[in-house]
């Protein structure tokens, strides 16, 4: 058995011996919603949904066995719009966690394990960039960028990796004293080695945690930027931008809002929920 062999398995083996929470039932009804809303949203090209197709004359209509969600200002189907735009709410959600996930791993692992100046000047840039309000960066990149699905997953994933930088950094400072991670170096192992198959499979709960975080954060910014014409623009919709053109017949058609906030607010509440749940699995493997 080499070292290796006693490092990413054994902790992500001890994540499943100890992982209580992971089978609790929020995380359990957190992660059923979630596969739910993943089918509907990659089978929507099969299912007979047309969300563009306009009808003045069904415009306005209410919940009924015909439209399910009811109709808008131009006759679509709303069911269509709203299932089609949380394929775009998903797809910015989990294209920007992974953008902001991989530059966050990345910097925070060199930042870690390198430490010394190179260290302090990762830290710096990070707080930098943390110190400015978001929309502030988001404006000022849509002076250069065209709106849209693209440019708004590009911004929020060149703008949300910080926190993750922060969380894996931390644990790679703590994992760096680890004795097998010592005793790699000693064995002249090279330092790329070493962070590869040595810290980053112990950091991988850390990172799965916040990457949950991120992709909550993501769907929340897009529904922000959607919400004052910002990101997604028409013909395509996701839900926040379902909720900017809702806004004029709230008095009239409440449902119309309701419906795409219900569905941001139960998904970011599941990530979150299925995020926490892996925390504490994390913790109860490391009081074990």
């Amino acid at each position: 058995m080499t070292l290796s062999d006693t490092t990413g398995p054994v902790a992500l083996a001890s994540v499943r011996q100890h992982g209580r929470s992971l089978r609790s039932l929020p995380a359990i009804a957190a992660a059923v919603f979630l596969a739910v809303l993943a089918a509907v949203s990659l089978l929507a090209p099969l299912l007979p949904l047309d969300p563009t197709t306009t009808d003045l004359a069904a415009r306005w209509q209410p919940p009924s066995a015909e439209h399910l969600f009811g109709t808008d200002d131009l006759g679509r189907d709303y069911f269509a719009r709203v299932v089609y735009g949380g394929r775009i709410s998903l797809t910015v959600g989990v294209l920007a966690m992974l953008a902001a996930t991989g530059i966050g791993v990345l910097v925070g692992l060199v930042a870690g394990y390198a430490r010394g100046w190179l260290d302090e000047t990762l830290m710096r840039l990070v707080d930098f960039l943390s110190s400015i309000p978001w929309m502030v960066l988001v404006i000022v990149a849509s002076v250069f960028l065209r709106p849209g699905l693209w440019t708004i997953i590009l911004v929020i994933g060149l703008f949300a990796w910080m926190p993750t930088a922060r969380l894996v950094r931390a644990e790679t400072l703590s994992l760096r004293e680890r004795t097998y991670v010592g005793y790699a170096r000693f064995l002249g192992e090279k330092p790329r080695r070493v962070v590869w198959r040595h810290v980053m499979p112990d950091a991988a709960p850390t990172i799965i945690v916040a990457a949950a975080a991120t992709i909550s954060s993501a769907m929340l910014t897009e529904s922000a930027l959607s919400f004052l014409g910002l990101g997604i623009q028409p013909p395509m919709a996701s839900w926040g931008s379902l909720l900017e053109s809702a806004q004029g017949a709230l008095a009239r058609n409440p449902w119309l809002a309701l419906i795409p906030g219900l569905l941001i607010m139960l998904t970011v509440l599941s990530f979150n929920v299925l995020g926490d749940a892996l925390r504490r699995a994390i913790v109860e493997r490391d009081d074990a």
